[in-house]
C-alpha cells in the first residue's frame, strides 16, 4: 500500500513540475520614452532570473517593451495604453546559467494601465502592469503579467522620459487538458489511499 501511495506522489509531483514551465524575472535601470503615442523601453538590465542573480556590476540580460497608443486618461495622471503593435522581449547573456539569446518574445494582451501611485513634490511614481504572451526560449507559449514602476519629474515627464525603478514579470504556460487530467487522478488516489489508512472511529 505504500508503494502505491509513493507512485502515486511521485506521479502528480511530476505532473505539478509540468506547471513550472515559466520564468520569473526582475529587471531594473534605463529609461522610457512616453506619449500619447505609447510607452517605449529600449532594455532595462535584466537583474534576476528564476533566482539568478549577476555579479556585482553586472547583469544577465536586457528586457525591452513597449505599448500601444494611449487609449484614455493621460500620462500625467494615469490612464491606459492599446495593446495593438506592442512588444515585450528578453534577452539573456547566458553567462549565469540563464539562456543566451531571446529568453522570452511577445507582446501585450489586451490594455495596460499606467497608475500615478505616488507624488512628493515634483517626483512622481507611476506604475505599469499589463497581460503579456508570447514564447519561451524552448518553444512553449506562455502567458503571465508585468509590473513595472518608475520614477520621474514634472518637467522631465513634459519631455517624455520617465526612468525604470524596476520591474517584476513572471509568465508561465498553462497546462494541458492531459496535464490537468492526471492531476485531478492523482488526487483521488491520494484521497482514497488516506482514507482507506484512517483509523475507523468506533461505534459507542
Amino acid at each position: 500500500m505504500r508503494r502505491v501511495f509513493l507512485v502515486t506522489l511521485t506521479s502528480l509531483t511530476l505532473q505539478i513540475s509540468a506547471w513550472a514551465d515559466g520564468i520569473n524575472l526582475v529587471n531594473r535601470f534605463g529609461s522610457i520614452s512616453i506619449s500619447s503615442a505609447g510607452v517605449v523601453s529600449q532594455g532595462s538590465q535584466l537583474r534576476q532570473f528564476n533566482g539568478i542573480v549577476p555579479g556585482k556590476g553586472h547583469s544577465l540580460g536586457s528586457v525591452s517593451f513597449s505599448t500601444g497608443p494611449l487609449l484614455s486618461g493621460s500620462i500625467f495622471t494615469g490612464g491606459v495604453f492599446s495593446a495593438v503593435g506592442s512588444m515585450f522581449r528578453v534577452l539573456g547573456r547566458g553567462n549565469g546559467g540563464q539562456p543566451k539569446g531571446v529568453i522570452f518574445s511577445g507582446m501585450f494582451v489586451g490594455p495596460s494601465a499606467w497608475t500615478l501611485v505616488g507624488q512628493k513634490g515634483q517626483g512622481l511614481t507611476f506604475q505599469l502592469t499589463g497581460t503579456i504572451s508570447g514564447q519561451l526560449f524552448n518553444g512553449r507559449t506562455v502567458t503571465g503579467t508585468t509590473m513595472q514602476m518608475f520614477h520621474t519629474t514634472q518637467a522631465q515627464l513634459g519631455k517624455g522620459i520617465v526612468h525604470i525603478l524596476s520591474g517584476n514579470t513572471h509568465v508561465a504556460a498553462t497546462p494541458e487538458p492531459g496535464t490537468m487530467s492526471l492531476l485531478g487522478l492523482g488526487l483521488l488516489g491520494i484521497a482514497t489511499l488516506v482514507r482507506r489508512r484512517s483509523p475507523r472511529q468506533k461505534t459507542p
